[in-house]
């Protein structure tokens, strides 16, 4: 199996966990600082869903860190495997998330003439944007270690 860029264990895989996770920790920061988010079902499910995708990529960020402090190389097929379901599945989710949330921020934006909660319609797009940017990190991880899987 090819050592390539963005596989298990790698300096490449490293800085995409970590970038997942921090565009989702931000993502989450922006939408809790506003009053109302839990008013709205979206956003609720948003915070959820960025909550498991930095659960997930901190975990394998830490595996990439310690594989990487070991010289060890994460091939493992059954490893692998649960890699590739982990990454679909929260990369799914991250997408589902972040469009339900575009969906009810350009309601408000441009529906319905404007938002009128002021400051925080900002954190709102800011949230969303950033739950993209995670789910694009994500989007990427998973493709590799699909490719990774199947060229194994």
């Amino acid at each position: 199996m090819r050592n390539f860029a963005g596989t298990p264990g790698t300096v490449t895989a490293l800085i995409l966990r970590l970038l997942q996770c921090l565009f989702a920790a931000a993502s989450i920061a922006s939408m809790a600082t506003t009053k109302s988010f839990f008013n709205f079902t979206a956003f609720s499910y948003l915070i959820a869903s960025m909550g498991l995708q930095v659960i997930w990529s901190f975990g394998l960020a830490f595996l990439d860190a310690c594989a990487l402090a070991k010289k060890k190389v994460l091939h493992n097929p059954g490893l692998l495997s649960l890699f590739v379901v982990g990454d679909w599945v929260t990369a799914t989710l991250s997408l589902a998330a972040a469009s339900s949330s575009a969906g009810i921020t350009v309601l408000y934006f441009n529906d319905l003439g404007g938002c009128g909660f002021g400051q925080e319609c900002q954190k709102y797009q800011l949230a969303v944007a950033l739950a993209f940017m995670s789910w694009i990190t994500i989007g990427i991880s998973s493709l590799i270690m699909f490719w990774t899987l199947a060229a194994g």
